[in-house]
């Protein structure tokens, strides 16, 4: 199977500008994609990084500075389509995955296996179907699921709250906080993040 992790690596995670810097942007998505390759490599698979920029990654990186739909669904043209195998796309903005959540993502014999995200996304998807296509605009889970119908596929999801939750907001660190022990979590921590509360939330702060 072939595992492919997109990154945006040219202007990444601008909704958390409110509170890192762009330089700390670059280097804490080049940290939640460290725990995704560490998952990924962790359950026996290579993963295969493509960036719209160069990244500082402990494996190869190809550079390819399209969308993100256009990259995937010539990814599913040319492995799926092409009859050379089964394509596996997973976010690199997941630092809470674990080996045995991306065993999960790949188990099911499905057509299609779906990882939605929390905010309505697809974190995550398997495709042994040759005429399905990826739209990720506005809430893709509900299109993808309607694409996978369209073509005949039968669909499976995994409820996997560590593939569910993509980190694109502040509020969005404090579960990296709460729950990983990895490269992102001790990224943030070394940027003088912490868990505090606030309203009966836990959020975080910044000394």
């Amino acid at each position: 199977m072939r595992l492919v992790v997109p990154v945006s690596g040219s202007d990444p995670k601008t909704r958390l500008a409110s509170v890192l810097s762009p330089d700390e942007r670059r280097d804490f998505t080049e940290a939640m994609l460290a725990d995704v390759v560490d998952a990924v490599t962790a359950a026996g698979h290579e993963p295969e990084i493509i960036s719209t920029a160069p990244v500082d990654c402990a494996v190869p990186v190809t550079v390819d500075d399209r969308g993100l739909d256009p990259l995937v669904n010539d990814l599913l043209a040319s492995t799926v389509t092409s009859g050379e195998g089964e394509l596996a796309v997973v976010m690199a903005d997941l630092p809470l995955v674990t080996p045995k959540s991306i065993e999960r993502l790949l188990a099911p014999d499905a057509d299609v296996v779906l990882a939605p995200g929390l905010g309505g996304g697809t974190n995550a998807f398997v495709c042994r179907h040759p005429e399905f296509r990826v739209d990720y605009h506005g809430a893709s889970i509900r299109d993808h699921r309607r694409i996978a119908r369209d073509v005949g596929a039968n669909v499976t999801e995994v409820d996997s709250r560590r593939l569910a939750t993509d980190i694109d907001e502040p509020a969005d660190l404090a579960e990296v906080l709460l729950h990983s022990d990895g490269a992102a979590a001790d990224w943030l921590t070394d940027a003088g993040f912490s868990l505090s509360l606030t309203d009966g939330r836990v959020t975080v702060s910044r000394e």
